[in-house]
């Protein structure tokens, strides 16, 4: 039987649907919709998909089918949707966990974290940007006078796109989301909501669910919600900053020590699991930038607003949001993923990285509290600082050559990973873009 705070949430709300939530290995969400009396044979059996149909499952047409089990502590009401709860769910195959699901991978390393009595803790800044197709089909801005070179913080830009974002944060708060602001980014379009972190399972679960309804109400609206990483190349891309803390059975951060000589309220534990960030940085960062658009984001330069604010440098600072890693007094503000990123994978390879650091007692060295936007490259190398990979195919050898990766998330879901991400990057690659045509149809 179902527990009665369970079926009082269904019978007070009205639900008939259950949309049971996994992602593909792009982070994408893939649901069935479930009758609401038959929520308990989600829980306990799974809904049955076709793994072959779902991107990244590594599975064949001949196989068993992909059972996605709802966790009954993830059930919640979808608002934008009435009538509609969604539960998220773990996969499995012949009544089995199954390794190439990203929420069972998370979930693995989240079980080493637990052996020791520790809880990692993640407070997600997703950014997104509020689009409509022009009659080309082409991206424009929702709001056509969102024009500034410097449009950050701008309130005409922020009221203009109010009813948007009005009805986004009520409907997430409905579920739960501590929301304590929104506002408008550094791009055209662009905007960010900030909510209170929570355990790293709950974080991941919360911004897919984030992204479902951002992308359904803006529809509603006649807009297009986009996580792009770079929609606009002369703009700045969305990020999506993880700030990061361990605690343990009493609720104690263990990365904050004010005796911290270097003056960031940082504990060994901290600084060596920092070092493990530093040291597995370019064979993550294809985890954390996992599409060919996201290294138009993480590039050398500027963009119309002076700044990327995307990281380049592997490499850590004080309140520099020029480095890869931030450090706001006592934890981790990890800079480098996008909001493209499939955030179980991510968070999966974050733990595995980190953790080796604080099992190897990895120094991550001095800190770099300077623009590191004004370095040259002579600069960097003088001062022993590594540049992140440039594209999604140089990021994979690398995600390929650190064997860390395969060994603790498991080599099936890397080198499915690997497999589609090259195909990827060969399209890109065979693809003939209009500014080539431009460039050369009459260059010769």
């Amino acid at each position: 039987m179902l527990p009665d705070h369970v079926q009082s949430l269904l019978s007070d709300n009205d639900v008939r649907f259950i949309l049971a939530q996994f992602v593909d290995i792009h982070g994408v969400a893939k649901t069935k919709s479930v009758p609401a009396n038959c929520l308990q044979a989600v829980v306990e059996e799974g809904a049955g998909f076709a793994g072959f149909a779902v991107s990244g499952l590594g599975m064949e047409p001949h196989e068993s089918d992909f059972m996605a089990r709802g966790d009954l502590s993830t059930l919640s009401l979808v608002p934008w949707q009435p009538g509609y709860a969604r539960i998220a769910c773990t996969g499995y195959v012949d009544d089995k966990p199954y390794p190439l699901d990203t929420r069972y991978v998370l979930q693995q390393q989240i079980e080493r974290l637990s052996k020791h009595g520790w809880t990692l803790n993640t407070g997600l800044e997703p950014e997104m940007c509020l689009f409509q197709r022009d009659i080309n089909g082409g991206l424009r801005p929702v709001d056509e006078s969102d024009t500034l070179d410097k449009p950050c913080y701008d309130y005409k830009g922020l009221s203009r796109s109010r009813e948007f974002l009005e009805r986004l944060v009520c409907n997430l708060q409905e579920v739960g989301f501590d929301i304590y602001q929104i506002d408008h980014e550094d791009a055209n379009a662009q905007f960010e909501i900030n909510y209170t972190y929570s355990d790293a399972l709950t974080s991941a679960d919360r911004f897919v669910f984030l992204r479902m309804g951002a992308g359904e109400i803006a529809h509603d609206l006649g807009m297009i919600c986009s996580f792009m990483p770079k929609p606009l190349s002369s703009r700045t891309g969305n990020g999506m900053h993880y700030h990061m803390s361990i605690t343990d059975e009493a609720g104690t951060n263990l990365f904050h020590d004010d005796s911290d000589s270097q003056g960031l309220g940082l504990s060994q534990m901290g600084y060596h699991f920092l070092g493990g960030l530093l040291h597995h940085a370019r064979g993550l960062c294809a985890l954390a930038a996992p599409t060919v658009n996201s290294y138009k984001r993480l590039v050398v330069g500027g963009s119309n607003s002076g700044a990327t604010w995307a990281p380049v440098y592997v490499t850590y600072g004080d309140n520099n949001r020029s480095a890869m890693v931030r450090i706001p007094y006592g934890r981790l503000e990890y800079r480098l993923p996008d909001a493209g990123c499939n955030p179980y994978l991510v968070t999966a390879g974050l733990i595995a990285a980190g953790l080796d650091g604080v099992e190897r007692k990895l120094d991550p060295g001095k800190p770099q509290n300077i623009n590191l936007y004004s370095l040259s490259a002579d600069d960097c190398r003088q001062r022993g600082i590594d540049v992140l990979p440039q594209t999604l195919n140089e990021a994979l050898d690398d995600l390929e050559a650190d064997s860390l990766f395969s060994e603790a998330l498991g080599s099936g879901i890397i080198s499915e990973f690997i497999r589609l991400k090259r195909d990827e990057w060969i399209e890109y690659n065979r693809h003939v873009s209009q500014w080539e045509v431009e460039r050369y149809a009459e260059f010769f």
